[in-house]
């Protein structure tokens, strides 16, 4: 069986990091929960470290919510899987319109069920600064989401139009104790614990 992990971003990592992105634009992929490193190259991939760095502070300039930013990394090969954003406090417009976390597996690895152990992985961050209930979002067209979401116990709770981006989209919340203690048997065993590193 495959075990996982979160990994805080590092320089080490850079290539591979820089290599998850382009994957998306090759494939015409969306990207979401990256932490804004879509936004980074090559040369300036250090100041995107330096930015999740400083998002783990608990003081945040206006408009900012503190929040952590990891590699899912998969253990057998040592290889970024997914990525995920965890926000650990919700200003009004992400309580109502983005939620607590952002998340995304690779292209060429979809279809394996990654993204849940991703998603239970990030609950478990959520429990840890007591959040009782995570919300997320997606678009209504993005099955592949928001079906993760219910297989951790989401419940849908409202549809509405994203402003942005003028499509249809969906908001979930999971009771996160619920989900991590009915879901313990399954994933546990997936987690590579004394791989784990986080910030």
């Amino acid at each position: 069986m495959e075990q996982f992990y979160f990994e805080f971003p590092s320089l080490e990592r850079k290539e591979e990091a820089l290599e998850y992105i382009n994957e998306f634009h090759e494939y015409n992929s969306k990207i979401h929960g990256v932490g804004g490193l879509d936004r980074y190259n090559e040369n300036n991939y250090l100041e995107w470290l330096v930015k999740i760095e400083d998002e783990l502070k608990e003081e945040q300039p206006e408009g900012i919510v503190p929040g952590k930013t990891y590699f899912l990394i998969r253990e057998s090969d040592n290889k970024i899987i997914g990525m995920i954003n965890i926000r650990l406090r919700l200003n009004e417009f992400l309580r109502t319109r983005g939620g607590h976390i952002g998340y995304s597996i690779r292209p060429t690895e979809r279809g394996n069920g990654y993204n849940k152990i991703n998603l239970y992985l990030g609950l478990k961050v959520l429990q840890e600064y007591g959040v009782e209930e995570a919300i997320l979002t997606a678009d209504l067209d993005n099955p592949a989401s928001w079906k993760t979401m219910e297989a951790l116990g989401g419940k849908r709770v409202e549809e509405f139009i994203d402003e942005s981006s003028k499509k249809e989209s969906v908001k979930y919340v999971i009771p996160v104790d619920e989900a991590l203690e009915n879901n313990r048997n399954i994933y546990e065993k997936m987690i590579c614990q004394n791989k784990e590193k986080t910030l």
